[in-house]
């Protein structure tokens, strides 16, 4: 092995490649494309976490929760949300812990969990679409409260809402860690103050919601199997929150000894743990929505918008102008907090995918804006008036990607050890398609997507979220024993004779040199190059330089 340093920047470089040095800007991008390495992450576990948390401040789960018990009634609606947190909980765990404790994220790790270099590129447009999807509700929402307090047209609102984003999310972790941080303490109190209001001066709110049984009253005090389960799709939805949470995690610290249980609370709080959180929100979100409903007037009309839910009852106990201040700081901070996560996320998929695919890098600049342009759209046509329909649908495709990474973390790695179970994501070293997961996936998806439009009949079609979830947990583990795992490392030797982990399991920080762009790279980052120095001596290459080589020179060849 040559020593580091040594080998002098590659001269051939093409233009492409060259083009790549915008990538390196950690500043600008963020890791964007690859392993987070422990010289960046400097941040505490409760840094990271609290930051993480802070990307779920949205206030689209009041709408959500405000929705599903509007058309279901409380308990259906309860029930749902139930279901809801449970399947995202268990989901959620293997995916966080393998972004803690690997340091990359979720496409990343979807890669090496049965999808191929190639075949997660499906699962980066699913995640994109669910980011400007919420985008595009929290928008919605932030314009709504701008036209109540500010007179701002909703027109003009979506458009604020979605440029304003932009000078946060430039600058990645650092900015948004500094922003989620220092305005959580405020969101809290605001978000808070109302339900604690109305449960302790109208203590019958709460007879009144468990008693409310759906706008047209049908659904009564009792629970339907079927109406649960529609609720719950809706709710399921959000089952790609955890890539937004894993953007996160990705830059925790190395796990030691000396603060297991900080990194494991942080791990499991930020992690999976968010769904404790949102699931809250949701039944705060549905007691507001039946309180409007009971005791003001019009209340039906306005229940499931979260602007309005909080200025009624703010209004019950300060002066209206203040009422209206604390209505609008909320729901403007709120939509920061998310929109900033959202755009950010979407960015990072995107590019993943355009510079996989194209093998160029346009910078992550490009794909915030093309993100927030096809968010903004979709405010523009008043997408808010469809959101069960288009959560519903949306929850078949989350839900199939994300419960057959999470089956293939557990069934085929740790027990069934068909799978590598460090995570593999180089290029070179894993096949372009391997069909366990990305074969799993699409069956899941199509059959609950035919489910959900009625395909298979009226009587089946509110459990296609059931039928995604079984098929993506069943599937990974039949296909895997089928093919035998043999689909899954194209290799198993990467050419470089450091250890990738260093004594308590973590990523390793020793580094070498990158012979294409003349940089020094975290070894987990580092692959050997199919290249030979000039004097016949190994080169390596970084997997940012690896994903934009077009000649394909630099790759290994497959291990027979």
């Amino acid at each position: 092995m040559t020593a580091l340093g040594d080998v002098p920047p590659d001269s051939t470089l093409t233009s492409d490649t060259q083009k790549q040095s915008a990538a390196l800007k950690e500043t600008l991008e963020d890791y964007t494309l690859r392993f987070a390495p422990r010289s960046y992450r400097k941040w505490g576990t409760g840094v990271v976490a609290t930051s993480a948390l802070g990307g779920i401040a949205y206030l689209a789960d009041f709408a959500i929760g405000a929705n599903i018990g509007i058309s279901y009634g409380t308990g259906n609606a309860l029930w749902g949300i139930l279901v809801f947190a449970v399947v995202i909980f268990l989901t959620g765990l293997p995916l966080a812990y393998y972004a803690a404790r690997y340091n990359i994220d979720l496409d990343l790790i979807t890669r090496g969990s049965g999808f191929g270099y190639y075949g997660s590129v499906v699962t980066n447009v699913i995640f994109a679409t669910f980011t400007f999807i919420f985008f595009a509700l929290e928008g919605s929402i932030m314009a709504q409260g701008l036209e109540l307090g500010l007179n701002i047209p909703l027109p003009i609102g979506y458009a604020v809402s979605t440029l304003m984003v932009i000078p946060l999310v430039i600058y990645g972790m650092k900015a948004l860690a500094t922003l989620q941080v220092w305005t959580t303490p405020l969101w809290l109190i605001l978000m808070v103050l109302p339900f604690v209001y109305l449960v302790v001066s109208n203590p019958d709110s709460i007879g009144q919601f468990m008693a409310y049984g759906g706008a047209d009253g049908a659904a009564g005090t009792g629970v339907n199997l079927g109406s649960v389960m529609l609720a719950a799709g809706v709710c399921l939805s959000l089952i790609a929150q955890i890539a937004e949470q894993i953007d996160y995690l990705r830059f925790m610290p190395p796990k030691t000894p000396e603060n297991s249980r900080r990194w494991w609370t942080a791990v499991l709080l930020a992690g999976p743990g968010w769904v404790i959180f949102g699931a809250l929100k949701q039944i705060v979100g549905l007691f507001l929505a039946v309180y409007l409903i009971a005791n003001v007037v019009d209340g039906s009309s306005i229940a499931n918008e979260p602007v309005h839910q909080f200025l009624e009852i703010y209004e019950n106990f300060m002066p209206g102008w203040l009422a209206m201040t604390l209505a609008v700081v909320l729901v403007v901070i709120s939509q920061i907090k998310i929109n900033v996560t959202n755009a950010y996320s979407g960015s990072l998929a995107w590019t993943n995918s355009y510079t996989r695919v194209t093998k160029s890098y346009p910078g992550r600049l490009v794909f915030v804006l093309f993100n927030l342009a096809i968010a903004l759209i979709l405010m523009e046509a008043n997408m808010f008036d469809f959101l069960n329909n288009i959560l519903g649908f949306y929850a078949n495709c989350g839900i199939a990607w994300i419960a057959v990474v999470a089956s293939d973390i557990v069934f085929n790695k740790y027990l069934l050890k068909l799978s590598p179970k460090v995570p593999e994501f180089r290029r070179g070293m894993l096949y372009a398609v391997n069909p366990v997961g990305f074969g799993s996936m699409a069956v899941s998806a199509i059959l609950s997507i035919l489910v959900f439009f009625g395909a298979f009949g009226p009587a089946i079609k509110p459990y296609s979220p059931i039928v995604a979830l079984v098929l993506a947990i069943v599937l990974p583990p039949v296909l895997a024993i089928a093919t035998k795992g043999k689909y899954y490392l194209r290799r198993t030797d990467d050419g470089i004779d450091l250890p990738m982990f260093d004594e308590y399991g973590n990523p390793s920080d020793a580094t070498l040199l990158c012979s294409v762009s003349g940089m020094e790279f975290e070894r987990p980052d580092m692959i050997a190059s199919a290249k030979k120095g000039p004097n016949g001596e190994t080169l390596y290459i970084s997997s940012l330089s690896l994903s934009t080589d077009k000649t394909g020179e630099h790759i290994l060849p497959e291990q027979t």
